[in-house]
């Protein structure tokens, strides 16, 4: 598979960091973000690079050449084989892609230049190949879901929807953005190409990737999502370009790579993150706890994934919809995203064992396998994201939660003093957090 990585901007937003190299040069802990991405590209098998160029060309140029120069910082060789798109003129983050089209005669993954990553390829590429798109969105939750453009998609992951940040949205939502990654197939281009000529004559000079190739397909059934936990982080201003550089120097990068084993720390949710208000079926009660939002955004910065784990017999007693739920965990996470923090799953269980209330759904009354004290969830979760059960934690204000992690291998902390058999009792999640990351270290 061929990467082509879009390096043609100025970075008027990062400016202020260094100006006398172009956005990709930019070194992390002294080394250029570009060679981040080419060194794991190169790790993963991918060698065929095409670059497009414009601002300060001959920086990049002249550092890379053509993949077989020897890297300044590590002395070792790229060992890539690399080509360049020169843009004459701006074309916008898209507009090479269309002059490229002859030399793109397979899927090729697209990546922003100004992103920081460790993934796996493999994964993301088979997921696109089993779902037969135009293109696939890497997509993940961020610190800052206000002011990203926001992704729907439906069950099955395909795209629905897409807000830009100027766009209306929802007073609540999930907390699902672009990451800067891409894989699409060369068909695409033809498609786009097609709409633009009917609509405006010909190819616009400048082209967005976002707003004018991607976003119209939305709703079309064309284009998926792929969810995922692992790190991908754009460094295009200040404040994001420093917690890079301190992800860098803590390890805190390749660790998220779901080729590795992950470590979670997994959350009750009523008493836990939000307060007990006894049957929660109405989103106006929901309300986070006091210091959630900073004890979570400690938990994204660790390395351990924040994963919800809660049971919600809400919905078989026919007291609350799968809408319904959802609508509530959108504005949790909308909460969580004004602070700073995000959640990387919510897992819920919406059987309950017990008959004879009005309105209840009867293929959900059920004893299974999920519903905590058992830790079917916890089981779930392990597997999508690759987790090492005994290397993770279960917080939870209630035996039910203590006994799931327990069963699941998991170390265990009670928000409370009961003694349940847990392995910590602690007075809030913020106290929790602060315990786990200090034993980490």
């Amino acid at each position: 598979m061929i990467a082509v990585i879009m390096a043609g901007g100025k970075g008027t937003r990062i400016s202020s960091v260094t100006s006398d190299v172009p956005k990709p040069m930019i070194p992390i802990n002294g080394m250029p973000v570009m060679e981040y991405q080419i060194e794991r590209l190169r790790t993963q098998g991918i060698r065929d690079v095409i670059i497009t160029v414009s601002h300060k060309k001959e920086v990049i140029m002249d550092y890379f050449g053509d993949g077989k120069k020897l890297s300044r910082v590590t002395g070792k060789p790229f060992d890539v084989n690399i080509s360049y798109y020169e843009e004459d003129a701006p074309l916008g983050n898209a507009g090479a892609l269309f002059r490229l089209r002859d030399w793109l005669k397979e899927d090729f993954l697209l990546i922003n230049a100004d992103v920081v990553f460790d993934i796996d390829i493999e994964g993301f590429v088979d997921f696109h190949k089993n779902m037969g798109g135009l293109a696939t969105l890497f997509t993940h939750p961020n610190n800052h879901p206000f002011d990203s453009g926001l992704l729907f998609v439906d069950k099955d992951k395909t795209l629905t929807a897409w807000l830009s940040r100027e766009d209306a949205r929802p007073e609540y939502y999930k907390n699902r953005v672009n990451a800067g990654i891409h894989i699409m197939t060369p068909k695409i281009l033809d498609i786009t190409r097609e709409r633009f000529i009917k609509e405006y004559g010909q190819l616009p000079e400048k082209i967005d990737l976002d707003r004018d190739l991607l976003k119209p397909l939305a709703g079309t059934g064309m284009v998926y999502c792929y969810d995922s936990c692992e790190y991908v982080r754009d460094m295009g201003t200040p404040k994001r370009y420093e917690q890079v550089c301190r992800d860098m120097a803590l390890g805190n990068i390749g660790i998220k790579n779901l080729q590795k084993k992950q470590r979670a720390i997994f959350l009750d949710r009523d008493g836990t993150i939000n307060k007990e208000v006894g049957i929660l079926s109405n989103i106006d009660r929901f309300e986070l706890l006091p210091g959630v939002g900073e004890a979570i955004q400690k938990i994204n910065q660790s390395g351990y994934l924040a994963i919800v784990i809660t049971n919600q017999p809400v919905i078989a007693r026919g007291e609350l919809s799968y809408e319904g739920l959802e609508e509530i965990h959108n504005k949790m996470e909308t909460l969580l995203g004004k602070e700073g923090a995000y959640l990387d799953g919510i897992y819920y269980c919406p059987h309950h064992p017990h008959s004879g209330y009005e309105g209840e759904v009867r293929q959900l009354k059920v004893d299974c396998a999920c519903r905590k004290p058992k830790p079917g969830m916890l089981y779930a979760a392990a597997e999508a994201f690759h987790i090492d059960l005994k290397r993770s934690w279960m917080i939870g204000d209630g035996e039910r939660d203590i006994a799931a992690g327990r069963s699941a291998g998991c170390k265990t902390a009670l928000i409370g003093r009961e003694a349940f058999g847990q392995d910590m009792s602690v007075d809030s999640l913020s106290e929790a957090v602060l315990m786990m990351l200090d034993e980490k270290k």
